[in-house]
């Protein structure tokens, strides 16, 4: 871990490990990162002491060092790459966005003006790859397809496969942050049975994406300004959140010296499980389960019972213990588009909107700061777009496809970075001894 800038007085600090039971005492040395936490350095733990942690789901261990992403959950801060979330959201694009998370600044003009050339001309799919998405049944999940089509990339684009070659690994990035959004909407086209719709290079990346979506060969379609506008923020909103499962995944795949699309792969799969990236679609089916804003009553006493199983998914966040701040900003679009759109008499968007007043004025809701989060706002966004709520977590690994390939990108350029291999805690049976067949009982 760098430590240039930290103070010669801090560049020594340790902690004392006593074991009670030998009376050995370790020192453990502490890092400090920019800002944060610090975090104890077990790196030599095993070797010093003999003993590993045991920490299940990883909640208090840092697993690698990164320079991308900060998050302080007290605070409901998310900044990426220094710049708070709800600046990039209110004054950026993703387009923006994208080149600040793969390079560190945000582009000049000329800068921007070559990625946003150089992403474009890349979201042309090959075109045995239309025949690829036909292998798959028309019921097929999204998400499947997905993973099918990401992992498959390695075989149509193996001209940038290889991770120790620079220009191999920005071509790789490109085309998969030009590409998924046209892999995403195919499969959402595949399913419908409607023909593909091609990417056009005169649209930017959100205004594309609502295209290929929407746009039949029948008649013209004019992309809603303030639709793209919408998606564009999702887009932004959701583009990198620190080390979650997914992320984790990706960099987890890519210590072993795997390829960027089967680490990609390998990300949208974990983000397919309903526990990380179908949040939005959990919202969805709670509205639908209370059905009627006069149930709301009902539905709230049962979300405040503790020995109620019943919880108001998309409220309070497991990394946020404040507003998360993705959501004020969520929240001003997902009016705009309700004003947009004038759906204001949709009975469940109606009643999502009344679950928003009660969460943001109820003394139970405020003092325990569960407030409406970013998934609760994008999954009525969805709705309101009509895209139907199979293609929630796909347009969500669109987004993330950016921080995954930066964190990708920035492991693979880490000289200290080795291949994952987590402990355990054993507690299986000990050695036995083996008994032929005939003398088990």
């Amino acid at each position: 871990m760098s430590d240039e800038n930290v103070p010669a007085a801090e560049k020594n600090r340790t902690v004392t490990l006593i074991d009670n039971l030998t009376g050995r005492r370790f020192e453990l040395p502490i890092l400090s990162g920019s800002t944060g936490p610090d975090v104890i350095d077990v790196r030599k733990l095993f070797q010093d002491t003999g003993y590993f942690t045991f920490d299940p789901g990883y909640t208090s261990t840092g697993s690698c060092e990164s320079s991308i992403t900060y998050i302080d959950g007290d605070e409901g801060v998310l900044l990426y790459r220094g710049y708070p979330i709800e600046d990039l959201a209110q004054h950026s694009d993703f387009m923006e966005v994208c080149y600040l998370l793969l390079y560190g600044d945000l582009p000049n003009a000329d800068q921007k003006r070559k990625f946003e050339h150089d992403i474009t001309y890349h979201t042309m799919l090959h075109e045995q790859m239309a025949k690829f998405i036909e292998g798959f049944r028309r019921d097929s999940h999204p998400m499947a397809v997905m993973v099918g089509m990401v992992g498959g990339m390695s075989a149509f684009y193996h001209d940038s496969t290889d991770i120790t070659n620079p220009r191999h690994r920005m071509v790789a990035s490109y085309r998969l942050i030009a590409k998924m959004a046209t892999m995403a909407t195919w499969a959402y086209k595949y399913s419908l049975g409607q023909p593909f719709i091609y990417p056009r290079n005169d649209l930017r990346f959100a205004e594309n994406l609502l295209h290929m979506m929407f746009a039949v060969p029948c008649e013209p379609y004019r992309v809603n300004p303030v639709l793209a506008r919408a998606m564009d923020r999702i887009l932004i909103l959701h583009a990198d959140h620190e080390q979650n499962a997914s992320t984790s995944t990706v960099r987890l795949a890519g210590s072993s010296g795997a390829n960027p699309f089967a680490c990609i792969a390998a990300g949208i799969a974990s983000l397919w499980g309903p526990a990380h990236g179908g949040a939005n679609e959990a919202v969805l089916r709670m509205l639908e389960e209370v059905g009627d804003k006069r149930r709301i009553g009902e539905y709230v006493r049962r979300a405040k019972d503790k020995d109620d199983p019943f919880r108001l998914m998309g409220f309070g966040h497991r990394v946020y213990r404040n507003y998360d701040p993705r959501a004020r900003i969520m929240r001003e679009s997902c009016h705009a588009v309700l004003n947009e759109l004038d759906m204001r008499d949709d009975p469940l968007l109606e009643l999502a909107m009344e679950l928003e007043k009660i969460a943001l004025e109820d003394d139970y809701f405020v003092s325990k700061k569960l407030y409406p989060n970013v998934d609760f706002y994008s999954g009525i966004i969805f709705r309101a777009m009509g895209i139907p709520t199979s293609m929630f977590t796909v347009l969500f690994a669109v987004a993330r496809t950016v921080g995954w390939v930066a964190q990708w990108n920035e492991m693979i350029e880490d000289p200290t970075q080795k291949i994952g291999r987590p402990r355990q805690l054993y507690s299986g049976p000990t050695r036995r001894a083996y008994k032929p067949l005939a003398q088990r009982v």
